[in-house]
C-alpha cells in the first residue's frame, strides 16, 4: 500500500461517508484496502468478485462521485479482486472501472468462488467479520446494569430467558412496551449483548424501526429489494426498536411480514419494543399485529421510589460520586416521570459540583432542579398534588375535575383532596371547587374514605405512604 494511494482514498471515504448510511459504511468500504496509485488512477483491493459486483450494482454513483471530487474529472478506479485469499501465490487480478473484461479462465475461477458463498452479506466468510457482522449494540447495556423492581420483573425475566436461549422459549416474539425513558432500549440491548457475548456465534442485529424504513426506502429506490430481503433473512436475532413507527407505511409493513414468518419459522428470536401494547396499536396490518401476540408482550412501568433510589445508587456506584443519602431521597421522590430524566439530572448535578468545586448536599440538588423539572414548585399546592396523584394513577389531570364516576378515577381524585386538606391551607370549599366546583361535603366523604381503607387496605396505604413521602419531601 502507498501512502500515497492511502491519502486518496482516506479523501474518497470521507465523501463516501456522507452518501450511505453507518451499516453500509462499515460492510462495504471499511474493508477495502487501497493498493496504488498511478498518475490519476486509483487502485484498490476487495476481497471478493461479488463484493467487487455489489459495489458496482449498489455504489458505482457513489464511487464515483467520490473519485472525481478528489482526482477530477479524468480520476478512474480499478479493483484487484482477491479470488483465492487461501492461497499466497495467487496474485489478484484487476478489473477496471467500471466494468471491466474479465478472461475466460479468470471468470470461470470468479464464478466458483461465488457459488462457495452466498449472496447474503452475512454469508461472505471472507469478508473482516468485525466490519461486516455490526450488531449496532452498545456494550454499556447489560443485565448487570439494569436494576430490576416490580415495574420489570417480567419482561427483565423473559428477556434474561430469550438472551439464554434465543429462540427456542415460547417468548419469540418478545415484545417490551412502556412510555418514553422507562428502560425499552437498555434492556433489548441488554438482551442482545448477552447473547453475542454468549457460546453460541449468532448474528445479532438491532436496529430502529426508523432506520429499517429508510433501509426499505433505500433499496427500492436502488433496486436492491431482494438484497435487502436476503440482508435480514440471515439474522439470528432481530431487534427492532421502537414498531410503531412502521404505522401508515404500507409496503414497509409487507415486507417486515415476510422478513417475520421466515424468521419466525426458522426459529430465530424476534424481539421488539412499542409504545403501547399490540391491542392499542394503530396503523399496523392485523396479521401482523396477530403475530405480536404469539410469543409474550411485557410491560414496563415507572420504577417506585426503592428502584429509584436503588438506579441512582447503581449510577452513583459507576461514577465513582458520593452523593448523601438525604440527596439520593429527594432526588428519588421529585423525579418520578421517567429513568432518562432522572439520569440527566444526576449528571447535571455532578457537573454543577465539579464545575464549582462544591459538595453534593440538599441544597445543590434543589438548586439543580429548579433549573431542570419545570414543575418544581417551592411548596406543595393543590395544582402540585392533583398533577402527582394523577400521574401516580396513571390518568389524565382533567379527569380529577370531571364528573366521571369510574372507580379508578373517584379513587385517585379521592387521595388527592385527602392530600390536598392535609398539606395546604385551603378550605374544604376551596378544595372542592378545585375539583370540578364539588362542594365541601363532598370534600368530608373523600377525605373519611381514604381514612378507611388506609386502616383496611395494606396495598392501599402502602401506596398513601409512599406519595405522602413525596409531598413531604417537597415542603422541606
Amino acid at each position: 500500500m502507498s501512502s500515497e494511494a492511502k491519502a486518496v482514498w482516506d479523501e474518497c471515504l470521507r465523501v463516501i461517508e456522507d452518501h450511505v448510511n453507518d451499516q453500509s459504511f462499515s460492510t462495504w468500504f471499511k474493508p477495502i484496502n487501497p493498493v496504488r496509485l498511478d498518475s490519476s488512477i486509483l487502485t484498490i483491493q476487495v476481497p471478493s468478485q461479488f463484493f467487487y459486483e455489489w459495489l458496482e450494482d449498489n455504489y458505482v454513483q457513489v464511487l464515483k462521485l467520490a473519485i472525481k471530487n478528489v482526482l477530477g474529472p479524468n480520476g478512474k478506479l480499478e479493483y484487484a479482486v482477491v479470488v483465492d485469499r487461501g492461497n499466497s501465490q495467487n496474485q489478484p487480478y484487476v478489473v477496471s472501472y467500471p466494468q471491466g473484461n474479465i478472461s475466460p479462465n479468470k471468470k470461470k475461477a470468479a464464478e466458483k468462488l461465488e457459488q462457495e458463498q452466498s449472496k447474503s452479506p452475512f454469508d461472505m466468510k471472507s469478508l473482516d467479520s468485525n466490519a461486516l457482522l455490526q450488531s449496532n449494540l452498545n456494550p454499556n447495556y447489560s443485565f448487570n446494569s439494569y436494576i430490576e423492581g416490580d415495574c420489570n420483573r417480567l419482561a427483565r425475566s423473559a428477556g434474561y430467558a430469550v438472551a439464554t436461549k434465543p429462540g427456542v422459549t415460547s417468548f419469540n416474539p418478545l415484545m417490551i412496551y412502556g412510555g418514553v425513558g422507562l428502560g425499552k432500549t437498555h434492556l433489548i440491548q441488554a438482551i442482545g449483548n448477552e447473547i453475542k457475548n454468549g457460546p453460541e456465534e449468532k448474528f445479532v442485529l438491532y436496529v430502529s424501526s426508523e432506520k429499517f424504513v429508510n433501509q426499505f426506502m433505500d433499496s427500492i429506490k436502488d433496486g436492491n429489494m431482494k438484497s435487502f430481503t436476503n440482508f435480514y433473512m440471515q439474522v439470528d436475532v432481530l431487534i427492532i426498536d421502537d414498531i410503531q413507527f412502521l404505522a401508515g407505511k404500507d409496503r414497509t409493513q409487507e415486507m417486515f411480514f415476510h422478513i417475520f414468518n421466515h424468521l419466525h419459522q426458522n426459529k430465530k428470536q424476534i424481539i421488539m419494543t412499542s409504545d403501547c401494547p399490540p391491542k392499542d396499536l394503530k396503523g399496523l396490518e392485523e396479521r401482523l399485529l396477530s403475530r405480536f401476540k404469539w410469543g409474550l408482550t411485557a410491560d414496563l412501568h415507572m420504577p417506585d421510589f426503592e428502584t429509584r433510589v436503588a438506579i441512582i445508587k447503581r449510577k452513583m456506584q459507576t461514577e465513582g460520586i458520593y452523593i448523601p443519602d438525604d440527596v439520593i431521597e429527594y432526588l428519588a421522590y421529585t423525579v418520578d416521570t421517567n429513568i432518562r430524566e432522572l439520569e440527566g439530572v444526576l449528571i447535571s448535578l455532578i457537573a454543577h459540583a465539579s464545575l464549582n468545586r462544591v459538595e453534593i448536599d440538599l441544597g445543590l440538588a434543589k438548586t439543580i432542579m429548579k433549573n431542570i423539572v419545570k414543575d418544581i414548585e417551592t411548596e406543595v399546592g393543590i395544582d402540585f398534588i392533583q398533577k402527582t396523584v394523577s400521574d401516580y394513577y396513571g390518568i389524565k389531570l382533567d379527569d380529577l375535575k370531571a364528573k366521571t364516576r369510574k372507580k379508578e378515577i373517584v379513587v385517585a381524585r379521592q387521595v388527592a383532596m385527602y392530600f390536598s386538606k392535609e398539606f395546604t391551607n385551603h378550605s374544604l370549599k376551596s378544595i372542592g371547587y378545585h375539583f370540578g366546583g364539588r362542594d365541601h361535603s363532598t370534600v368530608i366523604h373523600a377525605v373519611q374514605t381514604v381514612n378507611d381503607l388506609i386502616e383496611t387496605d395494606t396495598a392501599f396505604k402502602n401506596a398513601i405512604n409512599e406519595q405522602r413521602k413525596k409531598f413531604k419531601m417537597r415542603s422541606y
